[in-house]
């Protein structure tokens, strides 16, 4: 399982920062440019050098660094790091994080501040892919422990997406790399038996996946999209991380799609790793990455260690986030 638990944050990075240069792109410009990317390029979007990661696995390893650090699941501490890793001036930062991180920074407790924010937005600009793309670590912490895998899952992602699509979204990531992490057979369908309450859009935005999957579509019965809408993120990465034949290929294919690049292709390598291993992925990308060893760290540390989650939590998932 080591192999496969670091695969997870390190194909999460390793698609973050692959699809970094080439985000908001469109296919066809991608193509032109470059050809099929293969290599961490530099530049680009963000104008950074190559291998840099972005908000995806930055906020990730805010996730990971607070679950180590406390052998539990604090969600007033994830959010404060979040806090100082945005008053650090991170270079890309989705606007609804902003928002909710501004309010946080002002005092605003963790269970409101998100909530709040959700509220006041209008339907389109309130369910983004901001925290599926970092949940990740939580399914290493909580892989054997489903129950609390969800819950924590769907309060991490409230911190600042409290949409259910995005919270239920982030369960049914979190449930799959669980799945894959333990050898579940057929790890998706696995995470939606255990996920009934999800959203009917993101249920069958993964089922047509699971179709995919079980050869009663093909491959191409499925118009993915790559937005930053959570449903199709998922859906595309859950798409190219369980159909492709190799970690680099179902990576590779997530950034081709162009839009929203990094984190369709975070989302898909987080997958693809649980499923092939860290092993698998390009030496060449790993090189490239600054954070490597410590998100290898992180991840060995978050497999082998026991992770706990207070009443606290549970009860205020099962009350409602947001509510009193």
């Amino acid at each position: 399982m080591d192999d496969r638990a670091t695969g997870v944050l390190l194909g999460l990075a390793c698609g973050d920062a692959l699809g970094r240069p080439v985000e908001f792109q469109q296919p066809s410009t991608i193509r032109n440019r470059h050809g099929r990317v293969s290599e961490m390029l530099a530049d680009g979007t963000h104008g950074q050098p190559a291998g840099t990661i972005t908000d995806d696995t930055e906020m990730a390893l805010c996730i990971g660094r607070s679950l180590t650090t406390n052998s539990e699941f604090v969600p007033a501490d994830v959010a404060q790091r979040f806090v100082e890793w945005y008053q650090s001036g991170p270079f890309d930062v989705g606007l609804l994080t902003a928002a909710v991180i501004q309010r946080l920074q002002d005092g605003e407790p963790w269970h409101h501040a998100g909530y709040d924010e959700w509220d006041r937005r209008p339907e389109g600009s309130n369910a983004g892919n901001g925290s599926v793309m970092r949940c990740a670590p939580h399914s290493l912490a909580f892989a054997t422990d489903l129950d609390t895998l969800i819950t924590v899952s769907r309060a991490s992602s409230a911190i600042t997406h409290a949409d259910p699509r995005c919270q239920w979204g982030c369960a049914i990531l979190n449930a799959t790399l669980a799945g894959l992490l333990t050898d579940v057979d057929d790890p998706l369908a696995w995470a939606l038996a255990h996920t009934p309450a999800a959203p009917d859009e993101l249920r069958q935005a993964c089922e047509e996946v699971l179709a995919v999957i079980r050869g009663d579509q093909p491959p191409d019965a499925v118009p993915l999209d790559n937005s930053g809408y959570v449903v199709t993120t998922l859906q595309a990465g859950l798409h190219h991380g369980l159909t492709a034949s190799t970690a680099e290929d179902a990576i590779i294919s997530a950034v081709m799609m162009g839009g929203d690049t990094d984190t369709v292709a975070a989302v898909t390598g987080a997958v693809a790793g649980a499923r092939f291993g860290a092993s698998a992925l390009p030496t060449r990308w790993q090189t490239a990455l600054d954070t490597a060893d410590e998100l290898s760290e992180i991840a060995t540390s978050l497999a082998s260690s026991t992770i706990t989650c207070p009443d606290t939590v549970r009860e205020r998932i099962d009350a409602g986030i947001g509510e009193s």
